[in-house]
């Protein structure tokens, strides 16, 4: 399948391929909420714990987990909100399209590789 805006063989995708990425999506969804409630509720507190380095120290773990998790869910939410509005597949900042073998390995991408890269280290010389 070629890509009509860029002639990209690999930046196409199927109804089988946006049927698969969604099926991943809903997983990932189903995973990290599971995991932010197990996490919620091995946080609750315990007095003693609380007072232990060790405990303390697996608090910030959770916490740092937990958040992690929270921003995961939040793209993979945006994710399928952009697959029922039909913007699923195009960079947020190039509006180009993003390959298909990227979407492929992070469904929940929002750029395409070379704006992430611009993103995460400046622009491009």
């Amino acid at each position: 399948m070629v890509n009509q805006i860029t002639g990209d063989r690999d930046a196409a995708l199927s109804a089988e391929d946006l049927a698969a990425l969604r099926e991943n999506l809903h997983g990932q969804r189903l995973f990290r909420r599971e995991q932010l409630q197990q996490l919620t509720a091995a946080a609750a507190p315990r007095t003693q714990a609380l007072l232990d380095r060790q405990a303390t120290s697996q608090t910030e773990v959770r916490v740092q987990l937990a958040a992690s998790a929270r921003m995961v869910l939040a793209d993979v939410e945006a994710a399928l909100t952009r697959m029922d509005r039909g913007h699923y597949g195009a960079c947020e900042l190039c509006r180009g399209p993003i390959d298909r073998a990227r979407l492929m390995i992070v469904p929940q991408a929002r750029y395409c590789a070379r704006c992430q890269h611009v993103r995460q280290t400046g622009p491009l010389t």
